[in-house]
């Protein structure tokens, strides 16, 4: 809230909290896209498996 920042949390890839951020939700949604993009990459050069995509909420979520 202080810096005015959307964070980017990828349930997915549980080993950090946030992954990354962005001055607006577009821009965060950008950065966030790349992120997944590397850790993938990442992943599928080190012969990991990929983790099964979660589900988002079917109802709107209220933001405080």
């Amino acid at each position: 809230q202080e810096d005015q920042l959307f964070l980017v949390h990828l349930p997915e890839f549980p080993w950090q909290q946030f992954h990354t951020h962005g001055k607006t939700y577009e821009e965060a949604a950008r950065n966030g896209q790349e992120v997944i993009e590397a850790f993938v990459e990442m992943l599928t050069q080190e012969n990991q498996v990929l983790p099964e995509p979660r589900m988002l909420p079917t109802k709107p979520l209220q933001v405080a």
